[in-house]
């Protein structure tokens, strides 16, 4: 079998070498050599790609580019999508083209967030909406197409060059669970308590209160306390997940776990460390103050013991490039806020873990993006699905994740596993999804 792949480019600027890297040896798992010499490209004996205007060889594969990758600034783009047979494209590419669109310019455009360094109105918590992305707009938000795109470039290039080898990926499922609100009752102090019942009062929900008054006698288990339950889930399955903790030093607008400082907080974020991985949930108060985030960081490393490396923005509030160059510099190499607190599905149209390229300075960076595909707050709150509804979505994800060898990552949030009437059927959804479908694949 033939090892190395030939690509010519008669440029080799930063966004040609990361779209080949993600499109040949990331997703296509090539041994792969990027050149701009057309004496070399033309006598080269083995598989080689041509990504230029104009053929070279009579035996070469020819992808004739558009002209985002040799750009180096960012303006809009036109995106006019196309069907083919297996899955929609963009950037078309004339017809004497061995393939019929530009792959590395579109899987650039999807995955560097092309499009969130563009002009936008933010929603409601100053986010990009997934209303403004293309992926919505031209209707496959729901859909891995940069994955689907290098598999049917894969099949192509094994039928043009029939000995060319690459290294096969393997799904993976990654559950991850956002630590924000640790209980319902306990450990918030009176005065949280007292306001709280009120509340319940002015409801006339009385059965709150009751519950509330029986966690708090001892007499009850805390309506959000599920770790134990979720222990034994993970040791069935094998699973391997990532925690993410909340860790604000003051309760303030949407932060509303308990303090860090107290002891029912401390021995879970331990208990969590010894036995998973675990990750920095930044406040929304740190969205604002950088030196809060660091902060925030570094207490949650003084409790764990353990240097944190790994993030995902509380409301999946962040933007582009800003929370990520911040993330960057205090040390954060694996990033998992990819994907929109409004809706599930792709926001980067990918389900594998890329590297983060920050387009306002054309660098590939060393942080690792790991997409999520599914969090249960907007089954819930933002798409309005039942528990059932909520299950046929998280089979579609993995039907369509595991057909491309891809990594399902799954956000859930404690307080959806309780006993909380509001949360009713949804800790049931996950058992039978873990039985009936991941099960499998263990």
């Amino acid at each position: 079998m033939t090892e190395e792949l030939l690509l010519y480019s008669d440029a080799t600027g930063d966004r040609i070498r990361y779209a080949a890297n993600l499109v040949l040896s990331d997703l296509g798992g090539y041994t792969y050599r990027l050149t701009d010499s057309r004496s070399e490209f033309l006598y080269f004996n083995g598989p080689k790609i041509n990504y230029s205007q104009r053929r070279i060889t009579e035996d070469e594969f020819h992808i004739i580019p558009v002209r985002l990758l040799y750009e180096s600034d960012i303006r809009v783009q036109v995106i006019d999508v196309f069907e083919l047979k297996e899955y929609p494209a963009f950037f078309q590419s004339p017809i004497e083209s061995n393939w019929p669109f530009d792959i590395f310019a579109a899987a650039f455009y999807l995955v560097s967030r092309y499009e969130e360094y563009l002009p936008f109105q933010p929603d409601e918590y100053g986010r990009f909406p997934h209303q403004s992305s293309a992926a919505f707009e031209k209707g496959f938000l729901h859909r891995p197409v940069v994955n689907e795109w290098v598999l049917g470039l894969k099949k192509k290039l094994l039928i043009w060059f029939p000995n060319l080898w690459s290294r096969e990926n393997y799904f993976r499922f990654i559950p991850t669970y956002d630590i924000d609100i640790a209980y319902s009752y306990l450990h918030k102090g009176w005065q949280v308590n007292f306001a709280g019942a009120l509340k319940s009062i002015s409801k006339m929900d009385f059965k709150a209160v009751i519950d509330r008054i029986q966690v708090l006698s001892g007499n009850r288990k805390d309506p959000f306390d599920v770790y134990e339950w979720l222990y034994a889930l993970h040791l069935k399955y094998r699973l391997k997940p990532v925690y993410f903790f909340l860790v604000a030093a003051k309760r303030f607008a949407y932060d509303r776990n308990i303090l860090p400082t107290e002891k029912a907080m401390i021995d879970l974020i331990l208990h969590h460390a010894m036995g998973y991985q675990i990750g920095i949930h930044p406040s929304w108060q740190s969205g604002d103050d950088k030196a809060l985030f660091q902060s925030e960081k570094k207490s949650l490393e003084e409790i764990s013991g353990i240097a944190i490396t790994k993030s995902r923005q509380h409301y999946i509030r962040m933007t582009l490039p800003e929370t990520y160059q911040q993330l960057e510099a205090m040390g954060i190499k694996d990033e998992y806020s990819m994907g929109y607190g409004s809706i599930n599905g792709f926001r980067a149209s990918i389900s594998s873990p890329f590297p983060w390229y920050d387009l306002s300075k054309n660098k590939a960076t060393e942080m690792m993006i790991h997409p999520w595909c599914f969090m249960d707050a907007n089954s819930l709150y933002e798409q309005k699905y039942i528990p059932a509804q909520a299950y046929e979505e998280l089979s579609y994800y993995h039907q369509v994740i595991k057909k491309v060898n891809g990594q399902m990552i799954t956000i859930w949030h404690n307080n959806f596993f309780g006993t909380d009437p509001a949360f009713k059927g949804w800790r049931e959804v996950y058992e039978l999804f873990l039985n009936e479908v991941v099960y499998w694949d263990v």
